[in-house]
């Protein structure tokens, strides 16, 4: 059971911490949705590996009157986060990866939504409490965030952002994809 002051890590670490292959692929993750540090990626993929594994059971069990009943409720899970479209099977759970669980943090729908420049300006948008879902306003960047919440997400009314002449707020675009952000370099020319 544990103490309750001091809950339980929600993820694991890599078994061989000092693997360059893995440490660039954690590093552009981190730059490209804006995360605050590597436990948010590995927490997303302790998530991951727990959809996976329950999927490998299911199809195990598979013809089992209980066993169905739990694949139809994880198949509506997955649908109703937005991971998988609605005609999809089990086989699709197993094909998920660490960016489409990723795209599902409120942090990354926000900049997708067109409610700030950047991920980093959502994730500060988020914590300085800037932005709400149904009217409600949510202080966590990790929320995930349900097919059905994703229209209702907005500036919450308090909010200086809700003027349109507010300097940082950025012109109201949808965007389809997230980018990596791209500091340039200025080139000096004539070293």
């Amino acid at each position: 059971m544990g103490d309750p002051k001091f809950p339980r890590k929600k993820y694991e670490t890599p078994s061989h911490p000092w693997e360059g292959e893995r440490i660039e692929r954690e590093r552009e993750l981190v730059r490209k949705y804006g995360l605050k540090n590597k436990r948010e990626i590995w927490k997303a993929e302790t998530f991951l590996r727990k959809i996976r594994g329950h999927a490998r059971e299911l199809f195990v069990g598979m013809g089992r009157k209980q066993t169905e009943k739990e694949k139809e409720e994880l198949l509506k899970r997955m649908i109703t986060l937005g991971l998988l479209p609605p005609d999809s099977q089990l086989d699709d759970i197993l094909a998920l990866t660490i960016e489409d669980i990723l795209s599902r943090r409120l942090q990354t729908q926000v900049y997708l939504h067109g409610l700030s420049y950047t991920p980093k300006q959502a994730r500060q948008l988020i914590i300085h409490g800037h932005i709400a879902i149904n009217g409600k306003k949510v202080r966590v960047p990790s929320y995930m965030v349900k097919k059905s919440e994703e229209s209702a997400i907005q500036y919450v009314p308090s909010s200086p952002f809700t003027d349109e002449m507010h300097p940082m707020r950025p012109k109201a675009e949808q965007r389809t994809e997230i980018k990596p952000e791209v500091k340039e370099m200025e080139v000096k020319e004539g070293a």
